[in-house]
């Protein structure tokens, strides 16, 4: 549990923006960075100090990535657990491999939610196409079919709302293998927790985002969450209760479903900072990226206070010119771009940043700019 101290090197596994942002962080304290990623040139490998090209399963560039690094952390969850497992024999990695073994099985993820005892949607594992019609008829049509493993932005799954929607469900089950059956939730809104915590025990919470999708992407985040006091003490005690049953060392967020009536059903679980959080960058005292180096380096960690009410835009590759194009008339945006080579139609290539006094009024002037009108 000793503390990574600044000259030392952080190895990152993922190249992608939320490394970048988590290697922006470290170099303000004076760490170095060596990253290990498929593609050369990656987001975060363009300001590396080393960057080494592999596969997440490439167990000679793991080493190689272990050899140069004081401490090892991940920027997503798609790597390979047995891989990551194995990593931990020969490197520091404070986080593990079990919390990616967990979330990357919705099954082994929904077991884990159920010891933790907060509330999630009804939900059964389906094995093959003949369950999903033997347990439809019970279970009800206004369900969601998602795949074990995989999927994100609303990728791997299928709503069935009726009995014509079961071919859709078998196709998923044809391609994918078993699924899990999720009742849908009638909610009035979506929000994210994200906790953070050291090898300390340490641990702190962002301010609660509520979320906004588009075709499944996350469009909008507003903070403060426009929830009642209740609501927001329940969220962050539920995150909580998760953040005690994994032992959490580094960053969870935490997705999560609040309905009219007040009640809070979690949705899903991401283990490292998330682009809910990416607000916190201008509008805490502390951002994501720099709590979660903090909490993997084992450093105190500090305050995460609103500083001001902000929201969140995703920028999609349909909107990078039309965002560049409105700066002179929009001096109030940060606008963050994570260098990725082509901005491809719903690709995630950077978010806007608005500080705000008026969150209504911010919101109206994001829809007038027009920019966001593709998405």
């Amino acid at each position: 549990m000793n503390k990574i101290l600044p000259g030392q090197t952080i190895g990152v596994i993922g190249g992608g923006q939320l490394g970048r942002m988590m290697a922006l962080a470290a170099k303000e304290a004076g760490f170095k960075i060596a990253v290990l990623d498929p593609g050369a040139n990656s987001p975060c490998g363009q300001i590396a100090d080393i960057e080494i090209t592999g596969a997440f399963d490439d167990r000679e560039a793991l080493q190689q990535l272990a050899k140069v690094s004081d401490v090892i952390t991940y920027e997503f969850e798609n790597i390979d657990a047995e891989a990551l497992e194995w990593l931990s024999s020969i490197a520091h990695i404070p986080q593990g491999s079990e919390l990616i073994r967990i979330t990357q099985d919705r099954r082994l993820e929904k077991e884990m939610l159920d010891q933790a005892k907060v509330p999630v949607a009804s939900y059964q594992i389906i094995k093959n196409e003949r369950e999903l019609y033997d347990k439809i008829e019970t279970f009800g049509f206004n369900a969601v079919l998602k795949t074990l493993t995989g999927g994100y932005d609303g990728k791997g799954q299928v709503k069935i709302k009726s009995a014509s929607d079961l071919r859709d469900g078998t196709l998923l089950i044809q391609k994918n293998g078993p699924c899990v059956l999720e009742s849908f939730v009638d909610f009035t809104k979506e929000i994210s927790v994200i906790v953070h915590r050291n090898e300390r025990g340490q641990t702190t919470t962002l301010p609660i985002a509520e979320n906004i999708h588009v075709n499944h992407i996350l469009h909008e985040s507003i903070v403060p969450a426009r929830m009642e006091q209740a609501e927001q003490d329940l969220a962050i005690k539920l995150a909580l209760q998760i953040a005690d049953t994994i032992k959490l060392v580094g960053t969870l967020a935490v997705e999560m479903f609040v309905t009219a009536s007040g009640e809070i059903y979690v949705n899903e679980l991401a283990p490292r900072p998330h682009n809910s959080g990416h607000y916190s960058i201008e509008a805490c005292e502390t951002s994501q990226f720099h709590q979660h180096i903090r909490a993997i380096t084992n450093w105190p960690l500090k305050s995460t206070t609103l500083v001001k009410p902000v929201v969140m835009v995703n920028v999609l590759g349909q909107h990078v010119k039309p965002v560049l194009e409105a700066l002179d008339d929009s001096p109030e945006w940060s606008i963050h771009l994570y260098g990725k080579a082509e901005p491809k139609e719903n690709r995630k290539m950077g978010h806007v940043t608005i500080l705000t006094n008026d969150i209504d009024q911010t919101l109206q002037k994001i829809d007038e700019s027009q920019i966001w009108k593709t998405t």
